[in-house]
């Protein structure tokens, strides 16, 4: 059964509240007192707030009746208490700038911790995950997902609870100053409010999921054209390309119009609802008036509390829709983070303790998905000597070479290095043992020096240059007009198929590992750039246990021992010349390649004789 691909967007069931206990370490994180005494003092200053939120129109209240009554001459008081609803007001927004600048910091440091365990957990899954993931949707998904927490932890501590505390405390004080009827209307308002809200906005988070998907795909499709530059160039489908993207943004375009449209239905509906609980509660009051049960200051305070209760009510709205989507994305990025490691350290894992560096593959079966890649195989590479893996397309040889990595771990069997078991070490220090030219090299888009010192990010400008040396790539940096600091372009594209091979090789120099490991190193170069790398990588293969996968037969004639490997079986072993002696695969995959390049030197030479005719030369 194939594998589904990695986009990160699999998370699109009902989001769950559960989703927010996952914020809980991170906001209360163990060992860091600093931060929780923010959060603590967030809390006091939160409460502090919204006591003097809803207390502030009281003063306004007293000020009315004050101006009303009969000695409404004496302005001292009504401007004692106009300046106190003043001051009140004031010290609210003071307080609630005080609760942002104690919680900044938690939130900010949630958010970076999260995002950076989202990455080092990406980094930690297996080449499995990688090899099916789409790197456009998961980028997005990774981003929508940090996005959601930080707006979760700033909205749903200081809009959602502070809001519903409100909303508790104003239908209280409506209930004790204006009596049950005033309460109760409030409270059918508000309960309306929320019904229509939560309900209409559970059906438009369907449009929402539609644009996240509909937004994936269209930053898949462009990113995956954008790495394919020169492909799309070489079969003039630019516009193909350009009409694959249209289509992705056709979709997100109606998916958005769709949500925009429901959008508005939803800020009318409210509107209506909150204005009519509006004039319900003052039609009350101004009875209440007449009938001269309560002052004109409280008729003015019942306005006031809804105007200030109904102005975060409708942003509660916003929030909820906000947090509702945000519960998708943080759910699409903890998804993340349960993938299963697949390839992990054994608790009692120990760094690997080398002795010469001799490898032993025994009896190892590794299959992928259903098929059978290596089906039993065992060879040794003993220490210091060089050993040469052949065969044809899809015989395993690459295989072998991330088993040793451990990007995959064995159906059955056992690898060793000096007799430790590669999943009884860390793998940390098994990588760091091992050093790799692999067939196609990816550079980071950074400069020559960037890339060669990742062989060794803490080595010394003089190692890296002598690394540099031994690649045989000094010279050509000479030339550059920036030197070590010129930049090699995405994935290297700014440099040859040679040079990037050679920058690859002073990587691994610098590294200095026990054991080479050479995947094809050669094979997509011309005939006079390979020779030119062979040489540097017979240097530095000197003395080290060395790993060969080879398509050119040419290129490991000296190898100490040859495998050849068919339909994941080693088929036969020795050296050369024994291996031409048995007549058989190997001897046949020779001729092949013997009679390929003695048909390229004839088709040399007809050419050179042709422009000789042709230029009198």
């Amino acid at each position: 059964m194939p594998r589904p691909i990695i986009d990160a967007e699999s998370a699109q069931g009902e989001p769950k509240l559960s989703t927010l206990r996952r914020l809980g370490p991170y906001l209360w994180p163990a060992g860091q007192p600093a931060l929780k005494l923010r959060v603590l003092l967030a809390v006091v200053f939160l409460i502090a707030a919204k006591a003097v939120t809803v207390y502030t129109p009281f003063f306004y209240k007293d000020a009315v009746d004050a101006l009303s009554g009969s000695d409404a001459d004496a302005l001292y008081l009504p401007l004692a208490l106009i300046a106190s609803y003043g001051l009140a007001r004031f010290m609210a927004l003071v307080f609630a700038e005080l609760r942002d600048m104690a919680f900044i910091r938690v939130g900010q440091s949630a958010v970076r911790r999260i995002a950076l365990t989202t990455f080092e957990h990406l980094h930690n899954l297996s080449l499995r995950f990688h090899l099916e993931r789409r790197t456009g949707g998961l980028s997005r998904s990774i981003e929508r997902g940090t996005r959601a927490i930080d707006f979760m932890l700033r909205f749903m501590l200081f809009s959602i609870i502070p809001t519903l505390i409100e909303l508790a405390l104003v239908t209280a004080i409506f209930h004790v100053h204006f009596g049950w009827v005033f309460s109760l209307s409030l409270a059918g308002a508000i309960s309306a409010y929320m019904v229509f809200t939560f309900s209409i906005t559970e059906w438009r988070i369907k449009f929402r999921r539609e644009m996240n998907k509909q937004d994936s795909a269209a930053n898949t499709k462009a990113i995956d054209s954008l790495l394919n530059y020169e492909t799309v160039k070489y079969f003039g489908n630019e516009a193909h390309e350009a009409e694959r993207f249209n289509v992705a943004l056709l979709g997100y375009q109606e998916a958005a119009v769709r949500s925009q449209l429901s959008l508005s239905l939803l800020n009318v509906g409210q509107s209506l609802v909150i204005n009519s609980g509006l004039i319900l509660v003052m039609y009350l009051a101004a009875s209440a008036y007449l009938e001269g049960t309560i002052t004109i200051g409280d008729f003015v305070l019942a306005n006031t509390l809804l105007i200030q209760l109904f102005i975060p009510l409708n942003f509660l709205g916003f929030v909820y829709r906000e947090i509702k989507q945000s519960l998708v994305d943080m759910e699409q990025l903890f998804s993340l983070l349960d993938k299963n490691q697949e390839v992990a350290d054994k608790p009692d894992a120990r760094p690997i303790v080398l002795d010469g560096a001799r490898i032993e593959f025994r009896d190892v079966v590794f299959r992928y998905e259903d098929r059978t890649i290596l089906d039993g195989i065992t060879f040794e590479v003993p220490a210091g000597e060089t050993v040469a893996v052949v065969g044809p397309s899809g015989a395993g040889k690459s295989t072998i070479s991330r088993i040793l990595f451990r990007f995959y771990d064995i159906a059955s069997g056992s690898v060793t290095i000096d007799g430790q078991d590669i999943r009884d070490v860390t793998q940390q220090s098994l990588r760091g043992a091992i050093g790799i030219v692999p067939q196609d090299t990816v550079l980071f888009n950074d400069t020559i020096d960037y890339n060669i010192r990742y062989g060794r990010p803490d080595a010394s400008d003089e190692e890296v240059r002598e690394a540099a040396r031994h690649a045989q790539i000094e010279a050509f940096v000479a030339k550059l007009p920036d030197g070590y600091e010129s930049m090699v372009g995405e994935r290297g594209l700014k440099l040859s198929g040679g040079e990037k091979q050679r920058v690859a090789i002073a990587r691994t120099i610098l590294k200095n590992p026990a054991i080479l490991l050479l995947d094809e190193a050669t094979s997509a170069l011309d005939t006079n750039t390979e020779r030119e790398i062979q040489s540097a990588l017979a240097e530095i293969s000197e003395g080290r246990t060395s790993l060969i996968i080879a398509h050119r037969l040419s290129t490991i004639i000296d190898a100490d021992q040859i495998l050849v490997l068919d339909d994941g079986k080693i088929v036969e072993r020795g050296g050369h010349e024994e291996l031409l002696r048995l007549d058989g695969v190997y001897a046949r995959m020779w001729a092949r390649q013997q009679e390929a390049a003695e048909a390229r030197a004839r088709l040399a030479t007809l050419e050179s004789d042709r422009f000789v005719g042709e230029t009198g030369a």
